[in-house]
């Protein structure tokens, strides 16, 4: 059987898998009978050296190629754990975790986007139940009730400011409803507990989250910068923090970089703002039925990581000899928090980044503006304190 140039080049051409099946198919080919002088191939005659040699570079094209676990695919899957192990040590504040993930999804996206998006929240409120572990509930409770007043009127007037400047910017209803409702309480869980009530969509709701989630990257770097500036002891930026940070994750990482006492007010603040979303949902919910009489899902998981909160620091104080193991707890927690905020950073990409128009990003932006301006202001003079 004769092997010429054309017939090679054909096979040489073939698909990997085609062209491994002609190489197995060529190998039971006898030689054929030596000649002298013979070019081989390249001449049309036959040649057993080249002869031998074609079902060998007929399959190179099959096992030329990149090794699975050198694909890109799989680079970028161990690169982004490598990097989450990085966020565990002392060395990666928060800030610089929410920016790493940032980067990451930006230049190679997340390859775990769904798995993130989805055991994130878990572990942000595991994190902060062992934030407890060296909080005094006596304390909390003290924090807790002086701030009561103070959340109350914070969450009405946010709301109220909110609604003005959906008048004012025309922005869509269901946007303009989660934007202040993720403003006055506590960022994307706030969104999330509301969406139901108002039969909010999809879109409405990813463009809500992303923006509040652009806000608070942007916040966990300048408030303490302005903290710094205005001369904001920790008891003073804790407060503010609360009452001005969207969520939870920049609230408590604004605070770890302040000082111990500022994480523990800025936390324990937050969270009994938290407790506000049972009542809030109800009542937007009702609400959105009198207005465009159309009722929505009216119910609100309950925030159960807050009582798991108070419970860890009933523990550590009525019996102190847990108090080192609190610690540990607590160190820990802090770790997986930053953990938490790269992951919540990697959720930041290309995509979620153009879902956001100008209107709600504006609306957003001004909201939030206001109502941190506000409370700085307030503990500026004294107004609010604790």
């Amino acid at each position: 059987m004769r092997l010429n140039y054309r017939r090679a080049w054909a096979h040489i051409r073939l698909n990997p898998r085609t062209a491994r099946r002609a190489s197995a198919a060529n190998q039971n080919i006898a030689p054929p009978t030596r000649r002298r002088h013979d070019l081989g191939v390249l001449s049309g005659f036959r040649s057993p050296t080249v002869t031998r040699l074609a079902p060998y570079v007929v399959g190179v094209p099959g096992r030329i190629g990149v090794p699975k676990w050198a694909s890109k695919e799989i680079f970028t899957r161990i690169l982004f754990l490598l990097a989450g192990f990085l966020t565990l040590s002392p060395i990666v504040s928060s800030g610089t975790a929410l920016i790493m993930g940032f980067l990451f999804a930006f230049a190679l996206g997340n390859p775990y986007l769904e798995l993130t998006q989805r055991w994130t929240p878990t572990l942000l409120q595991v994190s902060v139940v062992g934030l407890g572990a060296t909080m005094n509930l006596i304390t909390i409770g003290v924090v807790g009730v002086h701030g009561l007043l103070y959340t109350a009127v914070g969450i009405l007037v946010t709301l109220a400011v909110g609604f003005a400047l959906h008048r004012l910017f025309r922005t869509d209803h269901a946007i303009s409803i989660l934007l202040a409702a993720g403003t006055a309480i506590c960022g994307g869980s706030a969104i999330a507990a509301v969406a139901p009530a108002i039969q909010a969509k999809d879109h409405q709701v990813s463009v809500s989250l992303a923006t509040v989630f652009i806000l608070n990257a942007v916040a966990l770097f300048l408030f303490p910068w302005i903290g710094h500036m205005a001369g904001f002891d920790q008891i003073q930026f804790g407060l503010w923090s609360a009452l001005a940070i969207h969520d939870t994750s920049s609230v408590v990482g604004a605070g770890m970089q302040y000082g111990t006492k500022a994480l523990e007010i800025a936390t324990t603040v937050k969270l009994a703002r938290a407790l506000w979303i049972v009542p809030v949902v109800f009542v937007v919910g009702a609400i959105w039925v009198r207005k465009f009489g159309k009722s929505g899902q009216v119910t609100a998981r309950k925030p159960w990581f807050i009582l798991g909160f108070l419970l860890m620091a009933a523990l550590i104080t009525w019996m102190p000899g847990l108090t080192p193991a609190g610690h540990v707890i607590s160190e820990a927690s802090q770790r997986t928090f930053v953990l938490s905020l790269f992951l919540i950073g990697s959720g930041i990409g290309r995509t979620t980044l153009k879902s956001i128009g100008p209107g709600p990003l504006i609306h957003g932006l001004a909201l939030w503006v206001v109502i941190a301006s506000a409370s700085f202001l307030a503990i500026s003079m004294k107004w609010v304190n604790l």
